[in-house]
């Protein structure tokens, strides 16, 4: 899918970043609103006010942002004069989110008649709190749109307390709870792939799919997010949001139009039919597993245990991989396996549609178990991957697995935006499509809710693994006895 070429409204456009000196508005908002700003996808009359408790003037906060956000623009399409006129757009207010007279002072630098875009890069704890704000300075009327940043909530009930509070001020079809992997070219391109193709169409379903398989593999570790992520975990961080709206775009049936209701009725109908966990089922087909010291690109790195600011006896899970099953005619009986971790052998997201064997083994020196693979690669590769079975060169008919080859990069002279940049405009022209809507939200909480919980019951420690490596073995065990493996 290419951005759209829809002219702007005509108004100006008023977009402020709470969270604006932090490192998500450095190192990815500011960067793709530059790029935005570079084509043109930007109104005419747009300004960026950056929020911040930092005593800082106008010309303070454009500094910071000359020697924290600069570098993170590729340097083919950085360009001097661009850049400073992008820094013109820039506003600083100093506001700590906690004073109500500090809203004041953001309402005296917004425009009476824009576009109102508020960016809530922010602890979800403060959703509340800025909202009301907002509102009581008279800043949210009918045209204005707020964008949340995950995580939302820690749990069903945090989520719906967040939903309710945000939506006392903003209608939902002005809120926008952004999850950058719906951004992601290849991501919008599974659209297509599946209701663009009459081929594949046919095929989608079982009893010819045997399984489906959705990685999303990190090679660096917490970092610098180790106290935020020792209280989320792999779970909540990465499998509830990213992980299942992979799942809803790969399973959802076709919608009746490109909509944002109808396709995100489609995705909340996937998040209803998958099926839920007894504790026995979270014993059996769930791995949780935690990075031990090991060495990433070349270098030795520490255990999750030697990290800043995580507790020596911490149980929380950087990696997870577990079997769920979606309760519908089309995905009967078809396995849904998923994984995800911090400090794995290398950055791979991706996901494999595993088509069933031939039924005859007509050829049986043919590898086993492996007929037709579908392998969607989104990072750090864009490709599309058709493997088939073609016949070795010589005598005798010996196979071997052969892919015809889409990638995504090098098929399409257009340049291709970044998931934040793609969005951004997305919020600025009102479309919804790739937004999660609140019953998509807390329909995937419903089903996260009890795995969680199970898991605190059972009281296991996560599985041991190497950084580095693919995770612990009993997340290959997981598949092995169902006759599969992981596709690396």
């Amino acid at each position: 899918m290419t951005l759209s070429t829809e002219p702007d409204t005509g108004l100006p456009l008023d977009m402020t970043i709470f969270g604006g000196m932090g490192d998500l508005a450095m190192r990815k908002l500011l960067p793709a609103l530059y790029m935005a700003y570079l084509h043109g996808n930007l109104p005419g009359s747009t300004r960026i006010i950056s929020t911040g408790r930092q005593d800082y003037d106008r010309q303070a906060y454009l500094a910071y942002v000359q020697e924290h956000s600069r570098d993170f623009i590729a340097l083919d399409n950085f360009n001097e004069k661009t850049w400073d006129g992008f820094l013109q757009l820039l506003e600083y207010v100093r506001l700590d989110v906690q004073a109500a007279p500090d809203f004041g002072a953001l309402a005296q630098a917004s425009r009476a008649g824009a576009q109102r875009v508020f960016y809530l890069s922010t602890a979800p704890s403060l959703f509340t709190t800025i909202c009301e704000k907002l509102a009581a300075a008279g800043l949210v009327d009918a045209k204005a749109r707020v964008v949340l940043e995950k995580p939302l909530g820690t749990d069903l009930a945090t989520a719906i307390e967040i939903n309710e509070a945000v939506g006392k001020h903003f209608e939902e079809s002005q809120i926008y709870r952004i999850d950058h992997y719906l951004g992601k070219e290849t991501v919008q391109n599974l659209m297509v792939l599946r209701f663009g193709n009459s081929i594949l169409e046919p095929l989608w379903r079982a009893p010819n799919i045997s399984s489906v398989q959705i990685t999303v593999a990190e090679e660096v570790g917490v970092g610098s997010r180790a106290g935020f992520y020792d209280g989320a975990g792999a779970m909540r961080d990465m499998v509830q949001n990213h992980l299942l709206q992979l799942l809803c775009i790969v399973a959802m049936e076709p919608p009746t139009s490109l909509n944002a209701d109808a396709v995100r009725d489609e995705k909340l109908k996937v998040l209803r039919s998958l099926r839920r966990f007894s504790l026995a089922d979270i014993a059996r087909d769930t791995v949780r597993g935690q990075y031990t010291r090991g060495a990433s690109g070349n270098q030795e790195v520490p255990g999750y245990h030697e990290e800043k600011n995580v507790p020596a006896d911490s149980k929380t899970e950087t990696f997870v991989a577990l079997r769920t099953f979606i309760d519908t005619w089309r995905w009967s009986k078809v396995p849904f396996y998923l994984r995800t971790g911090k400090r794995m052998t290398r950055r791979s997201s991706k996901i494999v549609v595993e088509f069933t064997n031939p039924p005859f083994p007509l050829f049986p020196d043919a590898p086993g178990g492996v007929a037709n693979r579908l392998v969607i690669e989104l990072q750090p590769e864009e490709a599309i991957k058709l493997q088939l079975m073609a016949k070795q060169p010589g005598s005798g008919m010996q196979m071997q697995q052969v892919a015809l080859n889409l990638d995504l990069q090098s098929a399409f002279q257009q340049r291709r935006a970044e998931a934040y940049e793609r969005l951004l405009i997305d919020v600025v022209r009102g479309r919804l499509t790739h937004f999660m809507r609140r019953d998509e939200l807390e329909a995937a909480w419903e089903w996260a809710d009890p795995i969680i919980e199970g898991w605190g019951t059972l009281g296991e420690k996560p599985h041991a693994y190497a950084a580095g490596s693919w995770g612990p073995a009993e997340s290959f065990a997981l598949l092995a006895r169902d006759g599969f493996h992981w596709v690396e």
